[in-house]
């Protein structure tokens, strides 16, 4: 704020406030809209220091039609908690009326303004223009983010007050509007966390296998400065957004809120946030209590990693407390488990490992028949408790399930493709939570997504309503309901993002459906590969159109993440990650195994092809 904007001059007397570590800045000739002449951009705010808060002056006496608009938008992108400052460019009926929190829309450069008066009109008492755009993506009053396009108008229509003579804004359109670099600058991405309602993690217990509750994460965008803490807990007892709603639940009983007057939620100084609930909360017993707090401690390490322990009150009183050390025995979630192994097929085309986030140790076969060489694999995937293994032939054609114990025969596939080509048929499988493992054939006369219980039985057909393709790759997230597919249409490969919904009943097959796929990386035409690094992120190759490949992440809901764009590597043809981001990625690229140590360059591993963590 306070340089020239792109397209005009100087334009007029806005300011805003900077609250900075050495008290408040006056920063002033913040650019305003030409009075006349044809659509101009306003270009967003360079992106400000990060302890910068951004307040937004209110309007000056006698400021011109123009000067209120580009007042009003500049409020926008402050750090007002409630655009209270923004409301003092509407008129008493409008800021009544409108609700800045229900949405926000992202445009590519900030909004242009198209002008809807003749050169007199200023004199009148009524004033518009239209607000003008190209869209990059939405945020909806649940805080969900969706990429989108296309264009952008809306009408923003002024007044003259009769009694002051003063500027108004009387039609406003609702939510907020901003370009693409103020957002980043005043939201960042929060994931909150649920737990599977159909699902349950398969873990080992000194007493046996057992199942906990699966924790889903939910992103949600935030606004950065305006107490993010409160507001993420806030948006967390909400309830989770529509497209995980069918599939997750929440703990807390209906009703609960925090208490009456919470705000500025901070952990002490022993790492221990304290959360004043309402009298719904204490209806909760013991174990749904350590699930809650379960529930805020995933959310808020996601937002402050320095908190270690959660205190749930009600009406003064203490309900459940719950530390980092113990929160493994409530629930599990997919980033806390790491690997032992990472696992590939080597020369003599066997599945071989070498330990998590080792460099230069010497494979070894894994143990059972996979591992001797009783079938020639192309492709591997191992179960996410490193007890089984899953193998594709050579010809892509039959698919070998066994147990990674000494020992044993392979027996014959339990599945076998009936596509001509190799790349008409089977694609590498994945394994979910639930230790069933997942699979596409890619027959042109019968192209299906396929999930085998437990790695065996008869395969269930998946349904895929709306799916518009042939699915080239999947891998199911390690919170068993959501799946990534690179889907292939045309000649472009895509990749999209969908809810795993299961109807399961004593006696009869499952009933499995994949629904609300959307797409996660809509500016890619080729996707070469993809794997999930993180709760609810991703790893992708490949490459606009025109363009060179290239690797990046991307966030589930299409937006992309603020973590640091991977070390550039040539003709990688597969790539392996996994939700403990802590490990390094590991891809295949000129018939060699490399892996990227953090803030490192890539280095080579060993000679091999189809590297993969569990699952």
């Amino acid at each position: 704020m306070g340089a020239d904007r792109e397209g005009g001059g100087r334009r007029g007397p806005a300011r805003v406030m900077a609250y900075t570590a050495c008290g408040v800045v006056l920063l002033a000739g913040c650019a305003s809209m030409p009075d006349s002449g044809d659509l101009r951009g306003v270009e967003s705010t360079p992106r400000q220091d990060p302890q910068v808060r951004v307040f937004a002056m209110p309007p000056q006496e006698d400021a011109t039609p123009s000067d209120i608009v580009q007042g009003f938008l500049e409020a926008l992108t402050s750090d007002d908690p409630h655009y209270e400052t923004a409301q003092k460019y509407l008129t008493r009926d409008a800021a009544e009326n409108w609700r800045p929190e229900g949405s926000a829309t992202v445009l590519a450069d900030g909004p242009g303004t198209e002008s809807n008066h003749s050169a007199n009109r200023e004199d009148a008492n009524d004033y518009s223009v239209t607000l003008t755009g190209t869209k990059v993506a939405t945020v909806d009053a649940q805080q969900s983010y969706s990429p989108a396009d296309g264009s952008y108008r809306q009408v923003v229509h002024l007044t003259r007050d009769e009694k002051s003579g003063q500027w108004r804004i009387d039609v406003v359109p609702q939510g907020v509007v901003m370009g693409k670099s103020d957002f980043q600058r005043n939201y960042m991405s929060v994931n909150r966390y649920y737990f599977a309602s159909n699902t349950a993690v398969r873990a080992d217990a000194e007493t046996g296998p057992s199942r906990e509750p699966a924790a889903v994460a939910d992103p949600v965008y935030v606004r950065r400065r305006v107490d993010p803490t409160t507001q993420v807990v806030r948006s967390l007892l909400s309830g989770p957004t529509s497209l995980l709603s069918p599939v997750v639940r929440s703990s807390f009983p209906t009703g609960t809120a925090l208490a009456k007057g919470v705000a500025g939620l901070t952990p002490d100084d022993r790492s221990r946030l304290t959360v004043p609930l309402n009298e719904k909360a204490a209806r909760a017993g013991a174990d749904k209590c350590d699930e809650m707090a379960a529930q805020l401690l995933f959310t808020l390490q996601n937002l402050t990693p320095t908190v270690e322990e959660v205190e749930l009150r009600s009406g003064g009183k203490q309900l459940c407390s719950l530390t980092e050390d113990r929160v493994d025995t409530v629930a599990t979630r997919g980033s806390a488990q790491r690997p032992d192994y990472l696992y590939f097929v080597d020369a003599d085309d066997r599945v071989v490992r070498i330990a998590a986030g080792s460099n230069g140790t010497r494979p070894e076969p894994v143990p059972g028949p996979l591992g001797e060489g009783q079938k020639a694999l192309r492709s591997v995937a191992v179960s996410r408790d490193e007890h089984s293994a899953a193998g594709i032939s050579l010809d892509s054609k039959s698919l070998f399930v066994g147990s990674l114990v000494p020992g044993g025969s392979l027996g014959e596939p339990v599945l076998v493709s009936g596509g001509k080509a190799e790349t008409d048929r089977l694609t590498p499988p994945s394994w979910d939570a639930q230790g069933d493992l997942w699979i596409a054939d890619r027959n042109p006369a019968d192209p299906r997504l396929l999930l085998l219980k437990e790695g065996g039985g008869d395969p269930v057909q998946v349904r895929t309503p709306g799916l518009d393709g042939r699915v080239q790759t999947v891998r199911v997230a390690a919170d068993g309901v959501r799946i990534a597919l690179v889907v292939e249409k045309e000649g472009k490969r895509s990749l999209l993002i969908g809810r795993i919904e299961r109807d399961e009943k004593a006696g009869e097959p499952p009933a499995v459906t994949v629904l609300e796929l959307r797409s996660a990386t809509p500016e890619l035409e080729e996707v070469t590969a993809m794997s999930w690094a993180g709760d609810s992120r991703l790893v992708v190759v490949g490459r606009e159109r025109g363009g060179v490949q290239q690797i990046g992440y991307v966030q589930v809901d299409g937006s992309t993440p603020e973590a640091s764009v991977p070390a550039a590597l040539t003709g990688v043809k597969e790539i392996a990650a996994t939700e403990d981001e802590r490990l390094p990625l590991v891809a295949y690229s000129e018939d060699m195994i490399v892996r990227l140590p953090s803030g490192l360059q890539w280095q080579k591993v060993t000679e091999g092809t189809a590297p993969v963590y569990p699952g």
